[in-house]
């Protein structure tokens, strides 16, 4: 039987995921490898039928540039129990490919272990994947899909600013992001927002939704002070990472609830949630702004990769036979920004708890710097007496008396 190589997709989709998949099938079939192409993550891999494809060059070709995933994909998470070693047998598998975030990587490590516990050799390479850029490369060296969710976001949101300016109102916009917030700041400062809020802005004080509002209307306030009555601001959804279940639940929102009595967040848009607590502020304090709200996420995730992703791809994608062929397994496939492709080791980025720490945005970088003290509109102690005519207490809006800094 012929020695194969298994492709697992698995979390959500990203632009690129397509050209990893055919990179890894054309590079591995040109080597006279079989290549599997497993359907619905790690669901029905230990099952009596798993469910996989035998991939070829014509199925490779026609989907390289293609958004989406040609391989279905899932977040189903296996238990240790679960594991059996048939599958890899059966079908002769020397490599498990995943292509996904940490949880993938880190299911496919313990896969490696337990088949090497019961005398199955095999490796694994993970391919890492995510729209947030959350993932621990070496600085600088971007998630692929990242540039291409970025590109289309901010295609979206230069056309919400334009919509803005023209009809002479705000939006209130999420963002994509689990816990850090790359996503919001890339389209806040490429379509040049007045307003752009992260987690990692408050490194000083506590995420609260009274914060994140307050910030919103100080930048509608010192806006009104220029004579420009529409803005657009963006919030990264992470900042609810950071938030108890009661102050997520104090904004009056009726929620489902999961098995564990936590909000599902998933059911329910974030930016309608900041425009409604924006709006009762508004009208607290006797101003009126008009302000829409605007999700930006799910409409990312598929869209064709662009040229920076699809070359990137193609790289990472071939780079897994290069670590593959030099004996390496129970890794992250790399890029660095001179082009080499270099392994990185998920033990070296694990915390004490085997979690994969995220890679969170930069505040102390001067790119970072630059962006919040120049390109924003907000409140400053020289705004004060000015602001007196919208705000009883202009000092309550200063940004920065706000995030402590």
């Amino acid at each position: 039987m012929k020695e194969s190589v298994a492709i697992l997709c698995a979390g959500g989709p990203a632009p690129g995921i397509n050209t990893v998949i055919s990179s890894v099938a054309k590079v591995f079939l040109n080597a006279g490898y079989d290549v599997l192409g497993i359907q619905e993550g790690y669901k029905t891999i230990f099952s009596d039928a798993p469910s996989f494809d035998h991939l070829d060059f014509n199925f490779a070709d026609s989907i390289f540039s293609r958004g989406g995933s040609a391989l279905k994909m899932s977040r189903y998470k296996p238990k240790d129990e679960e594991f059996k070693t048939d599958f890899f047998i059966n079908n002769n598998v020397k490599l498990l490919v995943t292509i996904g975030g940490d949880d993938t990587a880190s299911t496919a490590n313990r896969i490696s272990k337990f088949l090497a516990a019961n005398k199955v050799k095999m490796s694994n390479i993970h391919v890492p994947k995510t729209i947030d850029n959350d993932l621990p490369l070496p600085e600088g060296t971007p998630t692929f899909g990242y540039h291409t969710a970025k590109e289309e976001g901010v295609r979206i949101g230069t056309t919400l600013y334009e919509d803005a300016r023209t009809s002479g109102n705000w939006f209130v916009v999420s963002a994509m992001g689990r816990e850090a917030g790359h996503l919001a700041f890339g389209i806040g400062t490429a379509c040049h927002y007045p307003m752009i809020i992260i987690p990692e802005i408050f490194n000083k004080t506590k995420i609260t939704f009274d914060s994140i509002t307050k910030m919103i209307i100080s930048s509608m306030v010192k806006r009104r002070m220029l004579g420009i009555e529409y803005g657009v601001a963006i919030i990264s959804e992470g900042v609810f990472h950071f938030m108890s279940d009661e102050e997520i639940e104090g904004t009056g929102i009726n929620f489902t609830y999961d098995e564990h009595g936590h909000p599902e967040l998933g059911n329910v848009s974030k930016a309608h949630i900041f425009n409604m607590l924006v709006q009762r502020k508004l009208k607290k304090l006797n101003l009126t702004v008009r302000s829409r709200p605007n999700e930006i996420g799910y409409e990312l995730r598929c869209v064709r990769p662009i040229a920076f992703d699809l070359t990137y791809a193609t790289i990472l994608g071939t780079g897994v036979m290069k670590l593959f062929q030099e004996g390496i397994s129970g890794c992250m496939v790399t890029q660095t920004p001179a082009g080499d492709i270099v392994p990185l080791y998920l033990k070296d980025v694990e915390d004490a708890n085997g979690k994969v720490k995220p890679r969170l945005v930069n505040m102390a970088s001067e790119k970072v710097k630059l962006v919040f003290e120049n390109n924003l509109h907000y409140i400053t102690k020289n705004d004060y007496k000015a602001a007196k005519k919208y705000l009883a207490d202009p000092e309550e809006y200063d940004f920065k008396k706000i995030l402590n800094w």
